[in-house]
């Protein structure tokens, strides 16, 4: 771990930088558009946007990196985002602007992610490549909880916080541009299609396009949710702050079971934890507590979830098919995002607040009921078979998939040369 943090702790605190002023932008757009008087079916579309951008950006920052290089793709599409969080308290009164400026960051946070992501990965070794990937991934959490904590003592009816988000990601690109870091070069592997990675696991597909609609959800549309349930500022950036703490506590027991057991089983638990907590919520009223609880159990449950269906398909792919398979996983998950904050609008504006957790637990025993219909369909994998579990959470990039590929490929002919020499 010291290693890691040794060779890449710039990289690291620009990247905790980032999250924390991605994370602010988030909540704080959900909340500003409720005293604005945006309706729940307009924030749903202006929620949608990241989603759109981040989809776009994931297909077409690759391509912009082998042109002009990672420093200037980093420092031009940062130079945007910082603009673009400046801007929406200026163009409050047009929320078809806020839409835009939403798509626009989506597709810049998507190319900053591919850009960091790849240098990491071109900065650690075998023997370090799953660490740097779990410390990645801690580091993520903490940048989007800590900025919850920002939102709590702010004015979101102000500039502040928005120039507050603007400066953080500003700052977040110094340490990486101007530390001695050797520019990796980029290659990206053509992907496997969706049809493709259908034929191999239809439930590692059917499982991560649920799960982007869960995602887009927890990350677009709580604050919109928790406005219109009557919760206080400080409130909701509790119960956002519980979703992202459970899926930090608990992605390494998740982790630990994966490898231990048929993944399909412990897919349908996750499910049904999930799909539990969820109607926790729906059943908690306006009681906080209650609420919290139920944000930590989704939260928990569907984060590493998205990991372990990660590591599901992978059992069903062969090596060399492993870094092609990312990309059909991220558009599959992409696309699924994109559909989840719209549906739940429809459903705010006609069920109520209760749509929130209602389409939560929909989505998460939707993925527990297809996982159990696939288990009468296909033998299991021998325990022993089965490939690496690698920690990489929904808001990856398929730079950051490819890197837990690469995790799963070096543990499974670790474990091929150990066989052998026994």
């Amino acid at each position: 771990m010291f290693q890691v943090l040794s060779s890449s702790w710039a990289l690291l605190l620009g990247v905790m930088f980032l999250m924390v002023g991605n994370g602010l932008q988030g909540t704080l757009l959900g909340i500003r558009g409720g005293i604005e008087g945006y309706s729940t079916l307009w924030m749903s579309v202006i929620m949608t946007g990241y989603f759109i951008g981040f989809l776009g950006g994931s297909r077409l920052a690759p391509a912009m990196i082998r042109r002009v290089g990672h420093v200037r793709v980093f420092a031009a599409l940062g130079s945007f985002i910082s603009a673009i969080m400046i801007l929406y308290p200026v163009v409050v009164d047009y929320p078809s602007g806020w839409f835009i400026g939403r798509v626009l960051i989506g597709f810049c946070f998507s190319g900053v992610y591919v850009t960091a992501e790849s240098w990491l990965n071109d900065a650690a070794d075998n023997e370090n490549r799953g660490k740097a990937l779990s410390i990645y991934m801690i580091v993520q959490m903490v940048g989007i909880v800590s900025a919850q904590a920002l939102l709590a003592f702010g004015d979101p009816s102000g500039y502040t916080l928005f120039i507050i988000a603007s400066v953080l990601v500003s700052i977040s690109f110094a340490p990486i541009l101007l530390s001695v870091v050797p520019i990796p070069a980029f290659e990206r592997t053509e992907p496997l299609s969706l049809l493709e990675l259908w034929r191999i696991s239809p439930l590692g597909i059917v499982g991560i396009f649920l799960l982007g609609s869960v995602f887009a959800v927890q990350f677009g549309m709580s604050a919109v949710w928790g406005l219109q349930a009557g919760l206080s500022v400080r409130e909701i950036s509790v119960f956002v702050s519980m979703i992202y703490v459970g899926a930090l506590v608990l992605q390494y027991p998740v982790g630990w079971l994966s490898d231990r057991m048929d993944r399909r089983v412990l897919i349908f638990a996750i499910a049904v934890l999930g799909g539990g907590g969820a109607l926790l919520g729906v059943l908690a009223g306006d009681y906080f507590p209650l609420l919290v609880l139920a944000g930590f159990m989704v939260g928990g449950t569907s984060n590493p979830l998205y990991a372990l269906l990660i590591a599901y398909t992978n059992d069903y792919l062969e090596h060399d098919q492993m870094a092609a398979a990312s990309g059909g996983m991220i558009f599959a998950s992409g696309v699924g995002a994109i559909g989840g904050p719209l549906v739940l609008g429809w459903g705010m504006d006609f069920v109520g607040a209760g749509a929130y957790f209602g389409l939560l637990a929909l989505l998460m025993l939707g993925v527990a009921g297809y996982a159990l219909w696939r288990m009468s369909q296909r033998p299991a994998h021998q325990t022993d078979a089965t490939g690496a579990y690698a920690p990489v959470f929904p808001q990856a990039s398929p730079a950051a998939v490819e890197f837990a590929q690469e995790v799963a490929i070096e543990a499974a002919l670790d474990e091929e040369d150990t066989q052998n020499r026994h």
